[in-house]
């Protein structure tokens, strides 16, 4: 520790932190400056900015807003990309005050949480779909930027009693958000959705908003939390509209909205919940719960509801593929093609492959080999106009080298030909 600060702050605290943020986003925030130009002169801006941060006069610098279009329901969302600098300077923090507030969080939220995962929060809530009939589907209306600033330092103020964590703290919520047109405006609420500590305090704040008063006011309903998707499983119709009311007046008195849209009662429609009713499917982390046809052990078929790689989730994941553009780089050899893509196809399998992964052979893997097909038409002239002969032969590749992709290692055929 270095002692000639006013702040406990030590220089392997920062080199820990440039490490944690190194392992993801490198693009640049307000000052231009990307993970590769900072790196290039890593010991002396590493030194000045815990310099800046031990002696308290550190002062965040505005973050740059970029807009991407939101996965479901059209429009567009915010992201708040921080400089590189205030990248690392939030993790120091944040490893400080995560301990903290680790303990205290609800084993049914599974956001951002070392040691918990989406899948978890998936498997928990298909099980537990099984054993309700109704499903109360969250949706808070813009929740990263309507964070109530006085509630959510109220609630650290509960936990983290260093005087200085919380000085940073400030300064981070109040730091302003450049626009895209170069426009500096002041927040007076929320946290940018895309820096480091943000997923920590939105989890602080939902903790006690919702997760909390759950607890005392519905001790009997499970619920499954991943940051702010949420999943309320329910008896009755009833008792999920009821819990809807319920929760639409505590999200307001906490300065936050259910989207009157995108919050649904939903039907777990099965074989033994036959049920005529108008909601049955809902979206829950890239999956869609429906029913779905399945085997039992014996062989036989029914209706079960389950997750699986939902529509929107495997069109983007189509999207992707058509840009590629196979049949454009014919040039390359197949173990090329297939060293280049078989990281994302892997990252793809072994997110949405996890449950029902019929879904994915027929709707993208199919869709993929159908592309190689068409690459291969491309390469080889005897080919061209014969949809039936390259993916034949594609068929024949896969079964004699198997191990080229990652959905041919599993199948030892093509789903195609």
């Amino acid at each position: 520790m270095n002692t000639d600060k006013p702040l406990p702050i030590s220089k392997e605290m920062v080199w820990q932190a440039y490490q944690a943020i190194s392992k993801n986003g490198k693009a640049a925030g307000v000052d231009g400056q990307s993970l590769d130009d900072f790196s290039k002169d890593l010991k002396n801006n590493l030194y000045k900015l815990w310099n800046r941060l031990a002696s308290g006069s550190y002062f965040p610098p505005p973050v740059r807003r970029v807009e991407i279009p939101k996965s479901k329901g059209g429009g567009v969302r915010p992201l708040g990309i921080p400089t590189v600098s205030d990248r690392i300077a939030q993790m120091v923090i944040r490893q400080i005050i995560e301990p903290k507030l680790e303990p205290i969080f609800d084993v049914d939220s599974f956001g951002y949480r070392p040691g918990r995962s989406a899948h978890q929060a998936v498997d928990l809530c298909r099980q537990r779909c099984w054993k309700n009939d109704w499903v109360l589907d969250l949706d808070i209306k813009g929740f990263f930027d309507s964070i109530d600033h006085h509630l959510l330092l109220r609630a650290l103020q509960s936990h983290i009693k260093q005087r200085w964590v919380m000085l940073y703290l400030r300064r981070w919520l109040e730091a302003p958000v450049q626009l895209p047109n170069g426009e500096l405006q002041a927040r007076a609420c929320g946290t940018p959705q895309g820096g480091v500590i943000s997923p920590l305090l939105a989890n602080l704040f939902l903790h006690y908003a919702f997760d909390t008063w759950m607890r005392r006011k519905h001790p009997d309903t499970q619920f499954e939390r991943y940051a702010d998707d949420v999943i309320c499983h329910c008896s009755s119709q009833r008792e999920a509209q009821s819990l809807k009311e319920s929760l639409a007046a505590r999200f307001l008195a906490c300065n936050l909205t259910l989207h009157p849209e995108k919050t649904h009662v939903v039907y777990c429609k099965d074989s033994n919940r036959r049920g005529l009713f108008e909601k049955i499917q809902f979206e829950f982390l890239g999956f869609a719960f429906r029913p779905r046809c399945a085997k039992n052990r014996w062989g036989k078929l029914f209706t079960t509801f389950a997750p699986a790689a939902s529509p929107l989730s495997l069109k983007k994941m189509r999207d992707r593929i058509r840009g590629w553009r196979l049949s454009h780089h014919s040039h390359f050899p197949l173990d090329e093609v297939a060293r280049m893509l078989n990281p994302v196809l892997r990252g793809w399998w072994q997110y949405y492959g996890r449950f029902y992964p019929t879904e994915m052979w027929n709707k993208l893997f199919r869709y993929f080999d159908e592309r190689l097909g068409s690459w291969l038409r491309q390469k080889h002239k005897p080919l061209r106009g014969h949809r039936g002969r390259s993916l034949r032969l594609l068929n024949k590749i896969a079964q004699q080298n198997p191990q080229l992709f990652v959905h041919w290692q599993i199948l030892g055929h093509a789903t195609v030909g």
